[in-house]
């Protein structure tokens, strides 16, 4: 039995690339370590190597997307500003998404860093969950922590309306501080 030989990295970023933009659903590191016969850091550093090539793959908490395969014409955006508890973040995301509403991401203002936003593109309760999941691993910290609870996050949408139904509930819960957009 002979073992599958390791890809170049040039041919690791291609396979990453390509696979990317035939895919539909986030596609993890460890998947693309397995395909090449590497470590899933060495993945990780192939797609930082992509990134400064200015390539838009992204990261989410289910694994990498392309976001050149993200349809953006008919979306509605809305940037809100909230603040809560890390105990209240399923309630917030189950909120949002059981309205029909994408979380794309999530920031914050860092008195020395300045902007800090990650990636969520969390749209159904089960992303929600893995997401959460992730976030209660060991040495895990809500980016919000930063800021005594205050964030952002990027919505979108189909439809104004459902953004603003969300705005709705998320005030009546006592969360909302407002919106950018």
């Amino acid at each position: 039995m002979q073992s599958k030989e390791k890809m170049s990295s040039s041919e690791r970023q291609q396979l990453i690339i390509n696979e990317l933009k035939k895919s539909k659903e986030p596609i993890t590191a460890s998947k693309f370590a397995e395909k090449a016969n590497v470590s899933r850091q060495v993945i990780v550093q192939d797609v930082s190597i992509l990134k400064a090539k200015n390539e838009p793959v992204v990261a989410t908490s289910q694994g990498y997307i392309y976001m050149g395969n993200q349809p953006e014409d008919n979306l509605v955006r809305k940037t809100i500003v909230v603040n809560h508890t890390p105990e209240q973040t399923l309630e917030e995301l189950y909120i949002i998404v059981d309205h029909g509403v994408t979380v794309k991401d999530v920031s914050v203002d860092h008195p020395v860093y300045g902007d800090i936003t990650a990636s969520i593109r969390v749209s159904n309760r089960r992303e929600v969950d893995l997401f959460y999941e992730n976030l209660r691993g060991p040495n895990v910290a809500h980016l919000s922590s930063l800021t005594n609870g205050l964030h952002l996050h990027t919505l979108e949408a189909d439809s104004v309306g459902k953004i603003e139904e969300v705005c709705w509930k998320l005030d009546e819960i006592g969360i909302l501080v407002g919106t950018t957009n």
